[in-house]
């Protein structure tokens, strides 16, 4: 079986915690706990400015210890360029609001870096079915010749288990 290359956006690190969203929560657990360690993890120097500004202490720890604990990798800054330019194309293209930069560049790292996944709770902005196709269509305009499907933990499965 083929290791999915997955990209983490911040919520799906936040959720794996959340006392206030159990299922969310029990899915994400569930993740990690079994799917994590058969494939490739990443994150960005995003994922780690959004964990390491949560004003509780105890929680950024916890949050940051995780990346730790699952060997997620965090990609290079040598391509920062290009993942800016894409993450400023999303929003030129309406794709993600302006104030949503954050979530337009968790996209255009896992686009620039080729992941195969982009791992989010984030249904408003990111894992949703229409934004996926709009992400798409601005990468191929861009001359990306893939996009990573963007979906939430509950949609990332084993294939032996079938």
């Amino acid at each position: 079986m083929k290791k999915l290359r997955i990209y983490l956006d911040t919520s799906t690190i936040n959720f794996l915690y959340a006392d206030d969203a159990p299922d969310f929560r029990r899915v994400t657990q569930e993740f990690f706990e079994h799917y994590a360690r058969q494939n490739e993890l990443y994150g960005s120097d995003v994922l780690l400015r959004e964990l390491s500004a949560d004003p509780d202490p105890i929680r950024r720890q916890r949050h940051l210890a995780t990346l730790v604990d699952y060997a997620v990798a965090i990609l290079p800054q040598d391509r920062d360029e290009a993942v800016v330019r894409l993450a400023e194309a999303y929003m030129r293209q309406q794709v993600v609001p302006v104030r949503k930069r954050d979530d337009a560049l968790h996209v255009a790292y896992a686009t620039v870096f080729e992941m195969d996944v982009v791992l989010s709770w984030n249904f408003k902005h990111l894992a949703n079915l229409r934004r996926e196709a709009r992400f798409a269509a601005v990468n191929q305009a861009e001359g990306y010749r893939r996009c990573p499907r963007i979906v939430s933990p509950m949609e990332v499965e084993d294939e032996s288990e079938e």
